[in-house]
């Protein structure tokens, strides 16, 4: 199977970091650099980070099986975790000790050319990790405004690797003005403090990583844009009146749920509603092909169900009774005060993709499911006719 982008930009990463971390541990050995040891753990946390990221790519592309009925997607999010807690508890916590014994225990430099000379290659690998997870993200749909893209980004693979490239240049810039001016002052404590400067930086980025993640694997709905266009799709269509504001849901980076409510016209048959529910899947498929798994209810001739929290909502709460029950007696024309005291199921009709989880946004499969129609009558508490 060929690598995806996402894939791509983790092994670059990956590279990078192991050539990094080899020659910080040499230039720390020779100069006897604080600052520059910190930056090569940081390093190598970073190399590990990214075979987790692998790992998890890995996991999330396994099908769905019976205990995992909308597949493995999620597993990503979970590796990201616990890729921000090791950067936090490990990068960031061995920087700021190693920063906090050099401060306790000041050592002056020795030649800190190496050091200069290995600050300059490391800022060269990172350089290209980091402008390729950039263009990574510039290529993917989003907003125009750049970091609000990478925090609207679902695939941790990616927007972690970019955060990390950002704290490891941030972490050279700083190490090298402790090697510099710790040199050019004799004054060991520059050493010192730029090393627990970048435990801050490893500290803010993995807590930054922490709340991206906790978002997606909670379960995160998808752009607004997104879904505001997708009933903006549904409502389109000739035989459709209202549409219900849909409940969407991020499974995997490129695999989305969407639950969406219709309300048709009250003269639109059975026959009618399968083929607008094909014509509505079909138009949100074709405009956006990571939404892999659709389910759409169906009800006709009433209004949709209040939103949340709103008046009506309540107020039918509070009543007991559904326009459901009422547009069902009123086709039927059979009722009683037994029956009204029971609403009645409206009429649904519900599409599903019941396949596995697709390997890729463009992988999508779908089953149509005809619509179950409510028999008044099954309801009715009395056979006499109730009055009009």
């Amino acid at each position: 199977m060929a690598s995806s982008p996402s894939s791509k930009v983790v092994y670059v990463a990956m590279a990078a970091n192991v050539g990094i971390a080899i020659t910080k541990f040499i230039a720390a050995a020779i100069t006897g650099s604080s600052a520059m040891l910190s930056e090569a753990i940081h390093s190598v946390i970073d190399t590990g980070n990214q075979l987790l990221l692998l790992f998890g790519l890995h996991r999330s592309r396994r099908p769905a099986d019976e205990t995992h009925p909308f597949g493995h997607g999620k597993e990503l999010y979970f590796w990201g975790l616990i890729v921000a807690i090791l950067l936090f508890g490990v990068g960031g916590g061995m920087a700021l000790f190693e920063g906090a014994q050099h401060l306790l225990h000041p050592r002056p430099l020795d030649n800190p050319f190496w050091a200069y000379v290995v600050l300059a290659v490391a800022a060269g690998f990172e350089s290209v990790s980091f402008v390729n997870a950039t263009r990574e993200l510039l290529r993917r749909r989003g907003p125009s405004e750049f970091w609000l893209r990478v925090h609207g980004s679902k695939d941790p693979s990616v927007f972690t690797t970019f955060f990390e490239d950002l704290a490891a240049l941030l972490g050279l810039i700083v190490a090298f003005l402790g090697v510099y001016l710790g040199n050019r002052f004799q004054n060991p404590y520059f050493d010192g403090g730029a090393s627990v400067l970048i435990g801050l930086i490893l500290a803010a980025v993995a807590l930054t990583l922490v709340y991206e993640s906790r978002g997606l694997l909670i379960g995160e709905s998808t752009n607004p844009d997104v879904v505001a266009d997708i009933r903006t799709i549904a409502a389109a269509d000739p035989t459709v009146s209202s549409a219900r504001t849909p409940l969407t849901m991020h499974l995997a980076p490129f695999e989305i749920l969407l639950n969406l409510e219709v309300v048709f016209k009250q003269d639109t048959s059975a026959v009618e509603q399968v083929a607008a529910v094909e014509r509505i899947e079909k138009a949100i498929r074709e405009k956006y092909p990571s939404i892999s798994r659709i389910f759409i209810e169906a009800r006709r001739g009433e209004e949709p169900r209040p939103e949340v929290g709103s008046a009506s909502s309540a107020a039918e709460s509070r009543s007991g009774h559904g326009s459901a029950s009422s547009a069902a007696e009123s086709r039927s024309g059979h009722g009683s005060a037994g029956s009204a005291a029971q609403p009645r199921q409206p009429l649904r009709t519900t599409r599903s993709d019941r396949h596995p989880a697709p390997t890729g946004p463009d992988e999508h499969s779908a089953t149509a499911r005809p619509p179950e129609a409510t028999n008044p009558e099954s309801c009715a508490g009395s056979s006499a006719p109730s009055p009009r």
